[in-house]
Parts: structure tokens; C-alpha cells; sequence
């Protein structure tokens, strides 16, 4: 697995993977050296993550390879399917998954999710709209979301 931490508007992101994909992308605010040399393993992810940052990239076309549970993986492409931009709740998402009951299930999966804003977890509210739960924090939910969705300024003419 090779490493490489490239600079957000959200804080250093440290991408992991291989040949194979991208297993991890993390956000956090710890101290860390932005990477000089990114591994060829990682550089079509790191491009499009920055891409994404500037407003130009809407969606993602590198190699995912992430660590999981089938269950946990089932959820995550069921993740990939929330077009940019739009939202759905948790009840949502387990419906679509076939299982309304499974609502807590579906909640801890997304919450493990390893390939932040590739894998869009951050698109997934409460049913009553409600920014809930995000392991990178609710400001950076927020952010996400705004960023995707930014509010326009309605002309008064």
C-alpha cells in the first residue's frame, strides 16, 4: 500500500492504496507534510480530489478498492448511486437496499465507510433533513453539501 496526504479546504487528506485502487481517503486535522511526490498509484485520485475541491470534477472514474464486510460494501456502491448534488436519508438508503428495517445497519456501515467523498456518505441526512453523523465531523458534512449545492442569490429584479 503506498500513502500520500494532499491539501483540502477541509484539512490534509491522506489517501492509501495500490494497484488494485483506493482503499482509504481521510480528512483530519492533524499535522501532516503535504506529499511532494505522490505515487503513480495515486495520482489520478489525487488530481481528481483537488478537481473536486476547485468546483471542476462532479464525479469520480479512479479504481475503489476499500476494506469491508459484503454488507458494508453493498451499502458503499449503494452510496455511489446519490448523484451530486442531491440528498437522501437513511430511511432512504435502506429501502433501496431492500431492508426498511435494517435502517441501523445501513447507518453503521455508512459510518465506516473508508473512501470519504468519493464514496458520498456525506450525502446522507435524517429523514427530517437533519445533518446526523459524519466521522469527519458535521462541519465537514456541511461543507460537502454546501460545496455541492451552493445556495444562489435569487435576483430581486
Amino acid at each position: 500500500m503506498e500513502t500520500a496526504f494532499i491539501n483540502t479546504p477541509l484539512g490534509i487528506a491522506k489517501l492509501i492504496g495500490d494497484s488494485k485502487g483506493l482503499s482509504e481517503i481521510k480528512v483530519t486535522d492533524a499535522e501532516e507534510t503535504v506529499s511532494t511526490n505522490i505515487p503513480q498509484n495515486l495520482k489520478i485520485a489525487a488530481e481528481q480530489l483537488q478537481q473536486y475541491f476547485a468546483g471542476t470534477r462532479n464525479n469520480f472514474d479512479f479504481n475503489l478498492n476499500p476494506k469491508g464486510t459484503d454488507f458494508q460494501k453493498r451499502v458503499w456502491e449503494a452510496l455511489l448511486l446519490i448523484p451530486y448534488g442531491k440528498t437522501v436519508s437513511y430511511l432512504d438508503l435502506s429501502k433501496t437496499l431492500g431492508d426498511v428495517k435494517a435502517i441501523r445497519a445501513v447507518a453503521a456501515a455508512n459510518g465506516k465507510n473508508p473512501l470519504w467523498i468519493v464514496v458520498p456518505c456525506h450525502r446522507v441526512i435524517g429523514s427530517d433533513g437533519s445533518l446526523t453523523g459524519y466521522a469527519g465531523g458535521l462541519h465537514r458534512k456541511k461543507w460537502l453539501l454546501d460545496h455541492e449545492n451552493p445556495v444562489k442569490q435569487q435576483s430581486l429584479f
